[in-house]
C-alpha cells in the first residue's frame, strides 16, 4: 500500500512539472512581418539613428536583435535574386534566380525572372519552396500569405507559390496577377479602386494595412505572413523618412495584434547604388579601363576558329557571360572542357580581366574560393564563360551600348528580428542572408525551405 501511494505522489509530481513546462513555452507569433529595404545599409542606418523617433527604426535597433554585419552568399546580387534567397533560404544555385533577367539558351533572348507566358507574371521560375509554402503546407492553407512591393520580383519572389495575393506598381496602378488562384476579393477591388501616391514606401504600407484589415489575417492562431518591399535613399532625409514609414507600419499593426504575438524582419536587398562611379574613378586617378565584351566574343571566336577550325563558337553574349554553341561542338566532335580550358588561357590575358571561370568548374570544384561564385551560378541560366572584370574597371557592350562599374566590395546592411519575445541584442559578428528564413521557420515551429541548408540565426 505504501509503494502504492509512492506511486501516485511521483506520478502526479510528473503531471505537475509536465504542466508547468508546458506553460513556458511561448506561443507562435500569429503574424510574421517581414520588411526588405532597397539600399538599406548598417553604416547608413546607424548614423543617422539619432534622427529617429522612438517608435520606429530607433526602437527594433534598442530592442530587437540587431545584426549589423550581414550579406549574401553569393554574386552578383540585385532585387530579384536578394528576393528569392531571403524566402528560401538558399542560394541562386538551387532556386535558380540569378537576377532579374538572364539569357535563355533556346532563344538566346533575355528573360524576366517573373514574366510568364501563360498568366503575365508569376514565380514558376523559383525553382525551391519558401517561407510562405512551407506555411501553407503547415497549416493546410490555412495560413495567409500576401506581398506588396514597388517591382514584381519583390513582390512574387516574396509571395512564393502558394501565396493568397501579391501587388505590385506600374504605370501609376496596382498590378496583381491571376497566378494565384483563387484571387483574394479583396486585393482585386482595392487594386481596381486605388492607385499608388508619388511616395512608393507610404503606397505600400497603405496597401499593407488594409490587407490586415480586410484579408483575415492575424484572426486566428495560425501563424500569417507579410511581405512587404521598401527602398531607401542613400541620404540622411531617406532614412528619416524610412524611419516614419516603419512607425506608422508598427503602430497600425500593433492596433490590431499584439507586438509580443508579432514578429517583424528587417533586412536589405544588399543592392548598392553608386552614382558616377566610373567618372569618379577618372576624376580622382583611380585605376580604371573599359572591357568591351562583345570585341572579346569576336577576338576569342578568331582565337578558337585558328585552334579547332573556323566557326563561330561563341553563340550569344550576355552581361560578363559568353554562352557557346555546343550543337557546334557536338558536330565537330569537340571536347567541351578541353575548349573551355583553351578559351580559359585566352581570356585571361586580356587587360582588365582578374578572372575567368568555367561551368565545369563551377559544377565540379569545391573550392571554398569559389564559393560566392558557385553559389550565384545556375547550371540551366548562366553562360559556358563567367569573366570577373577588374575592380573600378567598366564592362561594355558597344553592340547594345549598356555598361557597368565591377566593384567586389563588401557594403554590410543589418538583419533586425523585433518582437515576438525576441531578446535585445546586439550582433557583430558575420552572418548571411541566408539564415533569415530557417530562422523564421523555427520561431513559427514549421520546417524551413526544401533547399535551405543555413543554421538558424537563433
Amino acid at each position: 500500500m505504501r509503494n502504492k501511494y509512492i506511486y501516485i505522489t511521483l506520478l502526479s509530481a510528473l503531471v505537475l512539472a509536465n504542466e508547468a513546462g508546458a506553460q513556458t513555452v511561448p506561443q507562435a507569433p500569429k503574424l510574421v512581418v517581414s520588411i526588405t529595404v532597397d539600399e538599406l545599409r548598417t553604416d547608413h542606418l546607424e548614423t543617422f539613428a539619432p534622427l529617429y523617433n522612438a517608435y520606429g527604426l530607433r526602437r527594433m535597433l534598442t530592442e530587437g536583435a540587431f545584426y549589423t554585419n550581414a550579406s549574401y552568399s553569393f554574386t552578383p546580387v540585385d532585387r530579384a535574386s536578394a528576393a528569392a534567397s531571403l524566402s528560401t533560404g538558399t542560394t541562386p544555385y538551387y532556386h535558380g534566380v540569378t537576377g532579374e533577367e538572364w539569357l535563355d539558351r533556346s532563344t538566346l533572348r533575355p528573360v524576366r525572372a517573373v514574366l510568364d507566358q501563360r498568366q503575365g507574371y508569376s514565380p514558376r521560375q523559383l525553382g525551391t519552396s519558401t517561407v510562405g509554402d512551407e506555411l501553407k503546407i503547415a497549416s493546410n492553407g490555412i495560413s495567409k500569405v500576401f506581398a506588396f512591393a514597388a517591382t514584381p520580383e519583390n513582390a512574387i519572389l516574396s509571395a512564393g507559390h502558394a501565396a493568397d495575393g501579391a501587388a505590385w506598381m506600374q504605370s501609376g496602378k496596382w498590378v496583381i496577377t491571376n497566378y494565384y488562384e483563387p484571387l483574394n476579393p479583396w486585393l482585386r477591388g482595392y487594386s481596381r479602386l486605388y492607385s499608388p501616391s508619388a511616395d512608393a514606401n507610404a503606397s505600400v504600407t497603405d496597401i499593407a494595412v488594409e490587407c490586415l484589415k480586410n484579408s483575415g489575417m492575424a484572426l486566428d492562431d495560425k501563424t500569417d505572413l507579410l511581405s512587404i518591399g521598401y527602398s531607401v535613399a542613400p541620404q540622411m532625409e531617406g532614412y528619416v523618412a524610412l524611419d516614419r514609414t516603419i512607425a506608422q507600419l508598427v503602430d497600425s499593426v500593433s492596433k490590431r495584434v499584439p507586438l509580443d504575438r508579432v514578429l517583424f524582419v528587417l533586412t536589405s536587398t544588399g543592392s548598392a547604388r553608386v552614382e558616377n562611379e566610373q567618372n569618379n574613378n577618372e576624376k580622382f586617378r583611380i585605376p580604371t579601363g573599359k572591357f568591351d565584351i562583345q570585341r572579346t566574343a569576336n577576338l576569342l571566336n578568331m582565337y578558337l576558329g585558328a585552334t579547332f577550325g573556323t566557326a563561330q563558337y561563341v553563340e550569344s553574349i550576355y552581361r560578363n557571360q559568353l554562352f557557346l554553341d555546343h550543337k557546334l561542338l557536338e558536330r565537330k566532335n569537340i571536347n567541351m572542357g578541353d575548349l573551355l580550358r583553351r578559351a580559359q588561357e585566352f581570356i585571361l590575358q586580356l587587360s582588365g580581366v582578374r578572372h575567368v571561370y568555367t561551368a565545369n568548374q563551377l559544377t565540379t570544384s569545391d573550392s571554398n574560393q569559389l564559393e560566392r561564385i558557385r553559389n550565384g551560378f545556375n547550371v540551366e541560366k548562366c553562360g559556358d564563360l563567367l569573366i570577373d572584370i577588374a575592380p573600378g574597371w567598366e564592362l561594355v557592350n558597344e553592340h547594345n551600348h549598356t555598361s557597368t562599374t565591377s566593384r567586389a566590395s563588401n557594403i554590410p546592411f543589418p538583419i533586425i528580428f523585433f518582437g515576438a519575445g525576441v531578446q535585445a541584442q546586439r550582433v557583430q559578428t558575420p552572418v548571411t542572408a541566408d539564415a533569415i528564413a530557417p530562422t523564421i521557420a523555427r520561431i513559427i515551429r514549421i520546417r524551413a525551405p526544401n533547399a535551405c541548408s543555413a543554421e538558424p540565426l537563433f
